[in-house]
């Protein structure tokens, strides 16, 4: 019964040898390389041993050479056998990974690069690996460069300003600044691959306002402030918008591809009743039953034709 099932093994158990030109494919642990035999065959390792003939390596079906070894680091092993030297990793942790590949595959010259290095990082404890980086906003000019510079990479800002003292704050707005910043923070680190995050505390007008950025271009705005009236005086409220804030930082994603996101989709999402302020005469208004304004109505039905074009395409 074993002989059986190691019958197939045997199968695809070659000898793998060819011009130095010639391309093979390799599956390393599930990451997969394509590199030539010269490269492989470049110096005195393990690897020359494997495809210069001497050993037999094991193909699947689709042709791809496996290697039983984590391929997180294989690209460094590559490129240092075609260069003769490649950027070593900043971590202590990444540097005894790429050290036990480079000793796994007989690179004497890439071992010792990482034992020297990791003796001059000393302390172990002093290697802290940050989950996410967050810049900090200091002039318009560099908030320009980062949006620019992150065109297939969709931006949030947020900006901060409790310094703005024109008028007395309402009870709850501490809070809901405070509420503002903690959901920044959540986001930053559950979206930090996908998504940069920056924080703008220059100093403006506004009080808290959070901007959405798309291939360069601004796709969205929450403002988060208001000023209110009270008997005598004016008042600024400070808001927590939290659903409308999730919804455009899930927008946002549909920025991350180089083409854009599909024109009717964004188009039904977008479609919102614009909220304002209002006094109780206002709310008085909405109670008797007054018709909503002419651009409400126009964005609901832009929101309607939206979905029922994308209804009509999804059951074609």
């Amino acid at each position: 019964m074993a002989e059986a099932l190691l019958e197939p093994c045997k199968d695809i158990s070659h000898i793998v040898k060819g011009n130095p030109s010639k391309y093979v494919k390799l599956n390393v642990g599930g990451s997969l390389h394509y590199t030539t035999i010269g490269t492989l065959t470049k110096h005195d390792n393990m690897l020359r041993a494997m495809f210069s003939g001497r050993m037999e390596v094991l193909t699947d079906s689709d042709g791809w050479i496996l290697i039983d070894r984590s391929g997180k680091h294989f690209g460094s092993i590559l490129n240092f056998l075609r260069d003769g030297a490649v950027p070593l990793p900043e971590t202590r942790r990444e540097i005894q990974e790429l050290l036990a590949e480079a000793k796994y595959y007989c690179i004497d010259e890439l071992e010792q690069e990482c034992i020297s290095l990791l003796g001059n990082l000393g302390d172990s404890r002093s290697d802290i690996v940050p989950i996410c980086r967050v810049p900090l906003i200091t002039s318009p000019r560099e908030e320009q460069a980062l949006i620019s510079a992150n065109q297939m990479r969709p931006v949030v800002k947020l900006l901060i300003n409790r310094h703005n003292n024109k008028y007395s704050y309402t009870g709850a707005s501490d809070d809901n600044l405070l509420k503002n910043i903690e959901l920044f923070d959540k986001l930053s680190l559950r979206f930090s691959n996908r998504v940069l995050f920056i924080k703008d505390v220059i100093g403006s007008n506004e009080i808290c306002c959070w901007t959405f950025y798309g291939h360069g271009k601004k796709i969205a705005e929450v403002c988060c402030t208001a000023i209110v009236y009270a008997t005598d005086r004016k008042n600024t409220k400070v808001e927590f918008p939290e659903a409308r804030i999730y919804e455009e930082t899930l927008n946002c994603l549909l920025y991350e591809n180089r083409v854009g996101p599909d024109q009717d989709l964004m188009q039904a999402t977008s479609a919102r009743v614009a909220v304002a302020s209002y006094t109780s005469d206002d709310e008085e208004d909405r109670r008797m039953g007054d018709p909503p304004p002419p651009q409400q109505q126009q964005s609901t039905s832009r929101g309607s034709a939206g979905l029922a074009r994308l209804r009509a395409s999804k059951n074609s």
